[in-house]
């Protein structure tokens, strides 16, 4: 019997568990030993020495958290329980470094690939999900001879369906915030094949439900024969994130690992005005230098080059994440910038001038954080404290104000 590789792209809810280890509830750990046993091929130990296996928990909970690159302690901690919940796709993780491929062979010999879609979400018109899909295709056809032609009748070498629960091929999707979808690795009749979550919300290109376009994109890697990365930045990273349809460009390491299985395309191949692919800054690098640091829901964010401001821009004094507004502030000299979070877009009318918004500040801003409903921006040897819903200075304290000093 052929045994198929599925890839199941899942919807969890973010959550920050700002608790000590010993107020893991049993609910977590039994959530946790699933997730283990689901991707990193957790098996259970046999014998007295634990009624869970502890060891063998141990030891898969250290290897995730090496792979994805938290700090390993083999224990359920907040940080790793976070990143459990976060959305991800089903493939196992394991013995992934850079890009991954299924192995075997599992590729398709032919370059020209037919699909078919089936049928039709009513999240989207008919005109928006053709355009979504073909655009998914085309992420991976101009960096390699890959030609995809569409058919309306008969078998296609990836046929691609919306479904509900059980749905034909063994796998049931769990209903909505769960699975939003799977795909199968290059073989004869279902491999090559995407279904969707039909319980799930997709969008054209709104983050208010998932884009079909990145989660197509990241499954028909899957379809032609790519498994994980490790590298964050990468179309085929385990967690899904939102990205800009209009503005992406395939990553560095998803070319890298789609032209070692099909190579380059002749077309564009040496091509010196194609944009270059991005790549993700190397974490260890020594010489690496930040653009800005924020903590936005309960996560620490680097920014590094292209996150939406004017290319004049070179320095970013200071960040700030604005948590009733959702907005995330950018300091710049005598000005600042907004970024709405929810849209994942810079916001219009800006940058503004810091005495605009913050009565008083005329100098540098060198560092801002929120306290208890206040925000409190550091210039000089100053900190202002503000409302910013009502844009009101309560007062100017020494920067030494959150310092345990005698002065």
């Amino acid at each position: 019997m052929k045994t198929f590789n599925l890839c199941i792209l899942v919807s969890l809810a973010v959550a920050v568990y700002c608790v000590p280890i010993s107020h893991v509830t049993g609910q977590d750990e039994d959530f946790a030993e699933s997730y283990l046993k689901k991707f990193f091929n957790l098996t259970e130990e046999k014998g007295p020495t634990s009624r869970r296996g502890v060891s063998a928990v141990s030891s898969k909970l250290s290897e995730m958290q090496r792979f994805f690159g938290l700090h390993i302690t083999g224990t359920l901690d907040a940080d790793t329980m976070t990143m459990m919940k976060k959305p991800r796709c089903g493939v196992p993780d394991t013995n992934i470094a850079s890009f991954s491929t299924f192995g075997k062979n599992l590729k398709w010999e032919k370059n020209s690939l037919t699909y078919r879609i089936v049928n039709y979400t009513p999240d989207m018109s008919a005109p928006e999900v053709d355009d979504s899909v073909e655009k998914a295709l085309q992420v991976w056809a101009k960096v390699t001879p890959l030609r995809f032609t569409r058919i309306h009748s008969g078998t296609a070498d990836i046929m691609i369906s919306f479904g509900r629960r059980e749905h034909g091929d063994s796998y049931p999707f769990d209903g909505p915030d769960g699975t939003l979808a799977h795909a199968f690795a290059p073989a004869p009749g279902i491999g090559g094949d995407a279904h969707f979550d039909e319980d799930e919300s997709f969008t054209f290109s709104s983050n208010t439900g998932y884009v079909l376009f990145l989660v197509a994109a990241h499954e028909f890697g899957h379809s032609l024969g790519l498994s994980h990365s490790d590298d964050p930045g990468a179309l085929m990273y385990p967690v899904y994130s939102y990205n800009n349809p209009d503005t992406f460009v395939l990553p560095r390491d998803d070319v890298n690992g789609i032209q070692s299985l099909y190579g380059p395309n002749p077309d564009t191949d040496g091509d010196i005005d194609k944009p270059e692919p991005p790549t993700t800054p190397d974490a260890c690098d020594s010489t690496l230098v930040l653009d800005a640091v924020a903590t936005l829901r309960g996560e620490m964010l680097f920014f590094k080059d292209n996150f939406g401001l004017p290319k004049r821009v070179k320095k970013i004094d200071a960040a700030l994440y604005d948590v009733e507004s959702a907005k995330t502030l950018f300091f710049v000299g005598s000005s600042y910038y907004s970024y709405d979070e929810a849209k994942k877009t810079m916001d219009q009318g800006f940058p503004k001038q810091l005495d605009q918004t913050f009565s008083g500040l005329t100098g540098k801003v060198t560092a801002a954080l929120q306290v208890k409903g206040f925000t409190y921006i550091y210039s000089g040897s100053y900190m202002f404290e503000y409302s910013l819903s009502t844009g009101r200075l309560f007062r100017v304290l020494r920067n030494s104000y959150f310092l345990r000093c005698s002065n």
